[in-house]
């Protein structure tokens, strides 16, 4: 084990640990994320559903499957820790709210972000997905909306690439920007195999 799998193993640590997340290590709810030191791509999402959360496997649900469609990848490459780093904005289900699940806690990407992220040297892509994640990473550079951000994705290349979320429930937006999927994904996708066929 290199210095930096030991350094992200001590921040899991610190994150069961840490009180503000104690109902859930209560609960025997574990923190869901993926991060392997030697991870290329980065994907920053909102936070685990409730499906992951009771299956302990971020991204295991219908968004997940259209997110590994969009990025053109298999099951087996997406949960690979030394290709793909996962990592929302928050890293337990947040609830329910009355129109969907509650956003990602305020100060919890503040938190644990930038002491992952350090240890996470060999990243050459990261994935915004949504909102959350766009106006965290991307702050004053992102529009005011998520399709103008998406939309405008060309100017966060090359370390940034903004993606609407892939949940089931946003078919509208898609079906109202059919761009996306005619003229991002493929780009996404392109991407993303340049940086596979390196390893």
């Amino acid at each position: 084990m290199n210095y930096e799998d030991i350094t992200l193993a001590k921040i899991r640590n610190n994150i069961i640990a840490d009180k503000e997340n104690k109902v859930y290590t209560n609960n025997n709810f574990v923190p869901l994320y993926q991060a392997g030191s030697l991870a290329k791509i980065l994907i920053v999402g909102q936070a685990p559903g409730l499906k992951a959360q009771n299956s302990a496997t971020i991204w295991n649900d219908k968004s997940g499957e259209r997110l590994r469609m969009w990025l053109g990848v298999s099951r087996e490459q997406f949960f690979d820790p030394n290709i793909f780093a996962l990592i929302p904005m928050d890293f337990y289900y947040p609830g329910k709210g009355q129109s969907g699940d509650l956003p990602p806690r305020q100060g919890f990407a503040e938190k644990w972000h930038p002491q992952l992220l350090a240890a996470l040297k060999q990243i050459e892509l990261i994935i915004l997905i949504g909102t959350y994640a766009q106006n965290f990473y991307l702050k004053n550079n992102s529009h005011k909306s998520l399709t103008a951000t998406v939309r405008d994705y060309k100017q966060y290349l090359p370390t940034y690439f903004p993606l609407s979320h892939p949940s089931p429930l946003n078919f509208r937006w898609r079906n109202k920007n059919p761009w996306f999927e005619n003229e991002v994904i493929p780009t996404l996708k392109q991407l993303v195999q340049q940086i596979l066929n390196k390893q």
